[in-house]
C-alpha cells in the first residue's frame, strides 16, 4: 500500500521519486494509439492512485450503509470514515473546524450554492459584484443570473497582455457598493497565480466579501484560509487526485450560520412538521439528501497521498516541469505561448501558428499524448486575447521530463508540416 513506502510522517526525509509515484497510478501503464500514454491533461482532471481506487472498492464491497443516524455496524464504520475526510480537509486548508467544511458536487455546485444563498440574501439592486476576465465560466454564469434576478451589477477587473490582473483598475472599480469579490486563485486556461492576499485585503477594506475559487490553486499550492482570511473557498476533488463528483465548500462561520439553506430535504433539518421546519447546524444545513459517500470516503486517500509526497515536493517538481517544457517548446518555430504571467503554476497553454488547436490536439492523440484544445470554459478570456482557444498541457506530480521530450518531438513535427 502507498503509505506504507512513502509514510506521511517521514515522507520529507525520503528522496522524491517521480517512478514511485508513478507506479500507484494504473491508468498511466497502457498504449493508447500504439504509443504509451503521455497524460497531459491535469488541470481537465488528476488521474487518481490506486489507494483512491481500493478505497472505492473496500466502500462498496464491505461497509455500504448510508451514514448519520444508523444504528448498526456497518452504518457507523462508513458515517467515521466520511467525518474522518471532513477533519482532514480541514487541517488541509486550515480551517477553524471541520464544521465549516461542506461537501458539494464539485467547485461550480460551491459557487452556485454561494450564489443561491449568501447572493440572494445580501446582495440586491444596484450592489455590485467583481470578478475578473480570467474567470472560469463556472465563476461568471452564477454571478450574472444572480444579477438579473436581484438588478446587481457585474464589474470585471481586465487583464494585461501578460495574463495578469490589471490591480489598479481593480481598486478603481472597488467601492462601498461592492459585496462580494469572486476571483480565481489560479487560472486553468493560463496558469496565472492571482494576487489573493492583496485581493482579499482591498475587499476587506470596502466591506465586501471575498469567494476564492480554489479549483485549481489547491491541487498546486498550500492553501491557508485563516491566513488568507477569505470568506469562501470552494474547490473539487478530482483535480486533487480523488474521485469526480465532489467537491467542498468553506466558509467563515458567522457567514455560514446567517445564510439560508441551500436544498431542502434530508439530513439538512432537524425537525419537519406541516407547520414549519426547523433546519439542521452547519455543515449539514447545506447538505441535503443522501450524500456522495463513497467518494468522499476515497477522497480521503487522496488527501494522504498529497501529504504523504509534501505539497512542497509536489509544486518544486511541477514547477520544473513547467520552466522544462516552456524552455524547450519556445524553440519551436511557430509555437506561440498564451499566458505569460510572472508566477504561474503547471500549465502551459499555447498555439501552433497556421493551425487550429483542435487539430493540434488530434494529432497529439494519434501520438498518445492527452492534452485539452479549446476555450477551457473560459470563453471572455480568449475573446481578451482574439483566438478561439489554445492547446493547454497540464502538469502533474507524476509527469517527466522524458514526457515533455515526447510532447516537444511531436509538437515539433506538427508545427514544421504548417510552417
Amino acid at each position: 500500500m502507498f503509505k506504507n513506502d512513502l509514510d506521511q510522517t517521514t515522507s520529507k526525509h525520503i528522496p522524491f521519486s517521480v517512478e514511485t509515484i508513478r507506479a500507484h497510478f494504473p491508468i498511466l501503464h497502457q498504449v493508447v494509439n500504439g504509443n504509451p500514454l503521455v497524460y497531459l491533461d491535469n488541470a481537465a482532471t488528476t488521474q487518481k492512485p490506486l489507494t483512491v481506487i481500493e478505497a472505492l472498492k473496500t466502500y462498496y464491497s464491505l461497509d455500504n450503509a448510508n451514514i448519520h443516524r444508523g444504528a448498526h455496524t456497518l452504518a457507523a464504520r462508513a458515517t467515521e470514515q466520511y467525518e474522518k475526510t471532513r477533519t482532514t480537509v480541514k487541517e488541509f486548508i486550515n480551517a477553524p473546524s471541520s464544521d465549516q467544511v461542506i461537501f458539494t458536487k464539485g467547485t461550480t455546485d460551491s459557487i452556485n450554492l454561494v450564489a443561491s444563498t449568501f447572493g440572494k440574501t445580501y446582495i440586491g439592486k444596484g450592489d455590485e459584484i467583481i470578478i475578473s476576465t480570467m474567470e472560469h465560466h463556472s465563476n461568471i454564469v452564477p454571478w450574472q443570473m444572480l444579477c438579473q434576478s436581484t438588478g446587481a451589477i457585474l464589474k470585471i477587473i481586465p487583464i494585461s497582455d501578460t495574463g495578469e490582473l490589471e490591480m489598479e483598475a481593480f481598486s478603481n472599480i472597488l467601492s462601498p457598493k461592492t459585496k462580494l469579490v469572486s476571483i480565481v486563485h489560479v487560472s486553468n486556461a493560463l496558469g496565472t497565480v492571482n494576487p489573493m492576499a492583496e485581493i482579499i485585503q482591498k475587499a476587506h477594506a470596502v466591506g465586501a466579501k471575498v469567494l476564492v475559487d480554489g479549483a485549481q490553486s489547491t491541487s498546486h499550492l498550500e492553501v491557508d484560509v485563516q491566513e488568507l482570511d477569505c470568506d469562501f473557498l470552494a474547490f473539487s476533488a478530482h483535480k486533487l487526485y480523488g474521485p469526480t463528483g465532489l467537491g467542498v465548500l468553506y466558509g467563515k462561520r458567522d457567514i455560514l450560520e446567517s445564510m439560508p439553506p441551500y436544498q431542502g430535504g434530508g439530513e439538512m433539518i432537524k425537525e419537519v412538521d406541516f407547520e414549519g421546519t426547523t433546519y439542521n447546524d452547519i455543515p449539514f444545513k447545506f447538505e441535503a439528501g443522501t450524500p456522495n459517500i463513497a467518494d468522499v470516503i476515497a477522497f480521503q486517500k487522496a488527501l494522504d497521498f498529497i501529504l504523504a509526497v509534501g505539497r512542497h515536493n509536489i509544486h518544486a517538481h511541477e514547477q520544473e516541469l513547467l520552466q522544462y517544457a516552456t524552455e524547450k517548446l519556445s524553440t519551436i518555430k511557430g509555437f506561440v505561448p498564451v499566458g505569460t504571467a510572472s508566477e504561474k503554476v503547471s500549465v502551459l497553454s499555447f498555439l501552433i501558428e497556421n493551425m487550429h488547436p483542435f487539430d493540434v490536439g488530434v494529432m497529439l492523440d494519434a501520438g498518445g499524448i492527452a492534452v485539452r484544445t479549446g476555450h477551457h470554459c473560459a470563453q471572455p478570456l480568449m475573446k481578451r486575447f482574439n483566438i478561439e482557444g489554445t492547446v493547454r498541457a497540464s502538469f502533474a506530480v507524476y509527469n517527466t521530463k522524458n514526457e515533455i521530450d515526447t510532447l516537444y518531438q511531436w509538437i515539433s513535427r506538427i508545427a514544421k508540416r504548417k510552417n
